[in-house]
């Protein structure tokens, strides 16, 4: 009997070993080791847990945006950069409007709004014109994007003496502090603090609002028409979904997403950076995604947590526990070695189902 029920326990262990995929439980097994050898070679523990929260909370939305797409047949959105634009623009004309504080915030979503529609509608019939190759013209979309407000930047009337630069008198500077604006708008909110373990549990809250919403309208029937574009495009035209404006509404959507996150990665880390800041945020977004157990045609909440847990943990502990293994700042040549390496691993799992 107990040999059966050993063998029970481990028949299960393997199916759910099976199910939770190979990679990842490589990768958060070398997470794992991470933390374990944090304390050893005299990083502080709870400080990268902090890190590594932190982070989280910061990039779990961009990573988010990623689901509507997938889950229309679009592709990992690879345009994200376009989103990211329309939350910039909501940020700075906010300040410039002359808001403070978390009302600051508040119209800055409000916004970036108009904008994230406008060009996700844009966007969408791009793609919709390109079937099959959505995500090579999403990547060209994103790079010019950014290169082409990289000159209205400089170009837009802004005024604010906060923003534009101070001899010129115009065009926005490089990195704008949102000290007096919204820095630390969600996490500042019913934020726990027990040590040096800081949780910020507004901007976990404001995450786990949208993850539901996005996982409750997939269930409604413009969420299961969707799907049902994404796995099967022929049986969607056969049963009347339109499929175009199905597809179009996916893309709106995960620009709207995109905007927001950038809202509150930016309330997180207390700047925003312009220009050439927006280039490559698609692809830690992406890969972590795929890290998740996504695929280019599937995709779901419990994907995108995982992921970003696991993306953002390694990115945040490996040069932590390297650079106290070598006793040497390195840091960024180690985060950049640690955030491409997972990259290039993710895309290449990006074929499987």
């Amino acid at each position: 009997m107990e040999q059966t029920n050993t063998t029970t326990f481990m028949d299960k262990l393997k199916g759910w070993a099976h199910s939770f995929g190979l990679p990842r439980l490589i990768i958060a097994g070398f997470l794992l080791v991470l933390f374990i050898a944090a304390p050893i070679v005299g990083a502080d523990f709870w400080m990268q847990v902090t890190n590594t929260i932190n982070r989280f909370s910061w990039n779990a939305i961009m990573v988010l945006a990623m689901v509507p797409m997938v889950h229309s047949g679009c592709g990992l959105n690879f345009g994200l950069p376009l989103g990211i634009i329309s939350g910039l623009l909501g940020a700075t004309l906010s300040i410039e409007f002359g808001f403070h504080g978390f009302m600051s915030f508040v119209m800055a979503i409000v916004i970036a709004t108009p904008f994230a529609i406008i060009f996700g509608w844009v966007y969408g019939q791009l793609l919709n014109k390109i079937k099959g190759g959505e995500m090579m013209i999403a990547t060209y979309v994103g790079f010019s994007s950014v290169s082409f407000m990289c000159m209205m930047w400089l170009l837009l009337p802004y005024k604010s003496p906060n923003m534009v630069w101070g001899l010129a008198g115009k065009g926005l500077r490089t990195t704008i502090s949102l000290e007096g604006y919204y820095d630390k708008a969600l996490a500042n909110i019913l934020q726990i603090n027990i040590g040096k373990l800081s949780i910020p549990t507004g901007a976990i809250l404001f995450f786990a609002l949208l993850a539901f919403l996005m996982w409750a309208f997939l269930h409604t029937k413009t969420g299961t028409a969707m799907t049902a574009v994404g796995s099967n495009p022929t049986f969607a035209k056969a049963a009347g979904i339109d499929i175009d404006k199905t597809r179009t509404l996916s893309v709106i959507i995960s620009t709207w997403l995109a905007a927001i996150g950038i809202l509150v990665y930016e309330q997180g880390f207390g700047f925003i950076q312009l220009y050439m800041a927006p280039f490559y945020m698609a692809m830690p977004a992406v890969s972590a995604i795929l890290i998740g157990g996504a695929s280019v045609n599937k995709a779901s909440i419990t994907n995108v947590i995982i992921g970003t847990i696991l993306f953002q943990g390694i990115v945040t502990m490996t040069p932590t526990v390297m650079n106290n293994m070598v006793h040497m700042d390195m840091s960024e040549v180690i985060r950049m070695i640690a955030s491409n390496g997972m990259i290039l691993y993710a895309l290449t799992r990006k074929s499987e189902a």
